[in-house]
């Protein structure tokens, strides 16, 4: 009798353990997706902060968590020699998420009598169609960026602080990729699906890989080969894939150190009155997290995919444009 009643006792507290381990992931679940505020949004910009960890004259933000050590790992992870592009083509098609094209002008070409062949391009690169890194002076909040430095710092002659000069040396890093459309089991998602922070623990699980400090994360929504299939459309005004607001605290807890995406990292339109790029305002001004913007990654979905791997070493070279927001650049990831 004494046995039944303790495995009868026992049976009931496992349960209870259960439906406690259940409720919190379904809480956890549901802050996540609940409606946040621009309130919301302020108070996150105190709680994810990292102004001064690194000292209260730091530029380079989570940039400085890509240690000697870090730079050893991610090279060990070369063992083929595989090298895949993560940049989108320049000038290869224009469209209505492409507004400023390169302005591409040959000045010597082989129709004359010259040695020299020599050509001109500009560009504003920041936008919706051009791969590029922007650097932590590229978005104010209350009269401020990151760290504390005044907005007041750039001025019509460029960035004075938190300019893209400050990854001259280049970045050499482990890279991630997580590939939301794979994970979902589609090619590419739709511009009105959101990604939230029990999706990212979902794509860790499925990969069987863990997210740590010094990583670079690239978010994969399948957005160019949407654009393949369906053509462009405006970004603005369409809106698009990307990650909740709330993505940015996951983020914080694994220490990344830099956030790409082959869109614009936010889901747009936000849903958050008063805020219309949460993850870029959360990263870049209170986390100190540069981002790659626009990334080409169909090339390495199927690269990982066909190695079951999705880890690589990432590469990136960003031109040290003085008093640059950031830059236009080529990332690569090698196997």
């Amino acid at each position: 009798m004494n046995r039944r009643i303790f495995q009868a006792v026992s049976l009931v507290a496992l349960a209870a353990a259960f439906a406690i381990v259940f409720n919190v992931a379904d809480f956890a679940s549901a802050q996540s997706r609940a409606k946040l505020t621009k309130a919301d949004i302020d108070r996150m910009m105190t709680e994810l902060s990292n102004w001064g960890r690194w000292g209260k004259d730091d530029q380079l933000g989570t940039l400085n968590l890509i240690t000697a050590a870090k730079r050893k790992q991610a090279a060990a992870l070369v063992t083929e020699g595989a090298s895949v592009s993560l940049a989108r083509n320049t000038n290869s098609d224009t469209g209505a998420d492409n507004s400023n094209p390169y302005s591409h002008t040959m000045n010597l070409t082989g129709d004359g009598e010259g040695q020299w062949s020599v050509d001109t391009l500009s560009v504003l690169f920041h936008g919706y169609q051009h791969t590029h890194m922007d650097s932590l002076c590229h978005i104010f909040y209350q009269g401020k960026m990151f760290n504390g430095f005044s907005q007041r710092e750039v001025t019509a002659k460029g960035a004075q602080k938190l300019a893209i000069t400050n990854l001259k040396q280049g970045i050499f890093t482990r890279g991630i990729l997580m590939d939301m459309a794979a994970l979902k089991g589609v090619p590419y998602l739709e511009l009105d699906v959101t990604i939230y922070p029990e999706d990212l623990d979902a794509w860790e699980k499925k990969a069987g890989i863990k997210v740590g400090a010094g990583d670079a994360v690239f978010i994969r929504t399948g957005r160019w080969a949407r654009r393949a299939v369906k053509g462009s459309w405006d970004v603005e005004k369409d809106g698009s894939a990307g990650l909740h607001a709330s993505c940015a605290r996951w983020l914080k807890q694994r220490d990344v150190s830099i956030l790409g995406s082959d869109a614009a990292s936010d889901v747009l339109p936000s849903g958050i009155e008063g805020v219309t790029h949460p993850v870029h305002l959360l990263t870049l001004n209170a986390m100190g997290v540069h981002i790659f913007d626009n990334c080409d990654l169909e090339a390495l979905s199927e690269a990982t995919a066909k190695r079951k791997r999705w880890s690589f070493l990432l590469t990136a070279a960003p031109i040290p444009i003085t008093g640059g927001t950031g830059s236009p650049l080529n990332p690569i990831a090698t196997f």
